[in-house]
């Protein structure tokens, strides 16, 4: 019951929002050119931001792991294929982002913050002895600064465009389930396969406009402390509004997490962007690294981690980067592992 209960809830956050796009939008559009708004929060980089340094376990972790085997239960929120539910909270913040380029407001400046909170249920399906198949959505909630236009009427009674009204716009963005089909493999090696969805779920800028889709890759590698593995997909648009532009999309993250005594580890894991559309630059790549712990309190097991990254190359929207310096990651996981039969 717990389980179906789970799925209920985020199968309605995953309908939440509305494709429409803001009316004032459309008539400004009109009047000074077409400008797209989707592209001023790199959103497909935060929202991706599948905290694999916090969803991982080496498959079949057992409930008798969460009481005396703290390292074990860290590797399996390492493992973003494990057999384990587990439901994360993750929190990005970009601050000195700048909602448009000069080239559309002269008075847009580096002094807002991007803010993204992803909660991503991870359930685990066994499909035979040979196959699970683990699944992973991402909802994102985003605070994206955002402008309205302003308008006043002239001497003679004329409408005229005045300007920006800078502030946040916040809603749900798209939504994006995977599916790993993951094979019963010896040895310390795993891998996992399958494909990966972008649901349209909102207006500018909180969505894209397009249903997109492509396949993924996971591959993990777990021997004594150490947990290392990278996971890899790529999407393209194939439906949606047909004024937005077209998604080619690619996106890798490695992860390195070296675990250390009474639940706590290291952990490097940027996640390393690239818009094939973007006429300018379209990669994005931090640096930087976490710490995290697991630890239980009462009964639940719970990891909880913190991550910084420098945006050493951001994307550019007409010459310039949009993009803050910095993207801290908290992120707080309820871990439910599976018992053995």
């Amino acid at each position: 019951m717990f389980r179906r209960f789970l799925l209920g809830t985020f199968a309605v956050s995953a309908l939440a929002g509305t494709c429409a796009i803001a009316q004032e939008i459309k008539q400004i559009k009109s009047e000074i050119g077409s400008f797209d708004y989707s592209l001023l929060t790199a959103k497909k980089k935060i929202v991706q931001s599948q905290s694999i340094a916090s969803e991982e376990t080496a498959p079949g972790v057992a409930a008798e792991a969460v009481g005396p085997d703290q390292e074990a239960l860290a590797k399996a929120a390492q493992n973003p294929i494990a057999s384990m539910i587990s439901i994360p909270f993750q929190w990005n913040a970009t601050p000195g982002t700048q909602w448009a380029p000069n080239s559309l407001d002269p008075d847009a400046k580096h002094d807002k913050t991007l803010n993204v909170i992803n909660v991503q249920p991870v359930f685990p399906f066994k499909l035979s002895d040979d196959w699970t198949l683990v699944t992973r959505t991402i909802i994102p909630f985003i605070n994206a600064p955002f402008a309205k236009p302003k308008f006043d009427l002239t001497p003679a009674g004329e409408t005229y465009f005045d300007g920006w009204r800078e502030t946040y716009t916040f809603g749900v963005g798209d939504v994006n389930p995977t599916g790993f089909f993951v094979p019963t493999l010896e040895g310390n090696f795993t891998i996992g396969f399958g494909p990966t969805l972008s649901i349209p779920s909102n207006k500018i800028p909180l969505s894209n406009g397009k249903w997109t889709a492509g396949p993924a890759l996971v591959g993990v590698y777990t021997k004594g402390p150490w947990v290392v593995g990278g996971l890899a997909n790529n999407m393209w648009s194939f439906g949606g509004e047909d004024d937005r532009k077209d998604v080619n999309k690619f996106l890798i993250q490695p992860f390195i997490n070296y675990n250390l005594p009474k639940g706590w580890y290291l952990s490097v894991s940027p996640i390393i962007t690239a818009d094939w559309e973007n006429e300018d630059n379209g990669w994005t790549v931090p640096v930087g690294a976490g710490v995290g712990r697991v630890f239980t309190l009462g009964k639940q097991p719970i990891n909880v981690s913190l991550h910084a990254y420098y945006n050493a190359i951001k994307p550019e929207i007409d010459g310039e980067e949009l993009l803050g310096d910095w993207t801290i990651r908290t992120q707080v996981q309820l871990l439910i592992p599976t018992s053995k039969k």
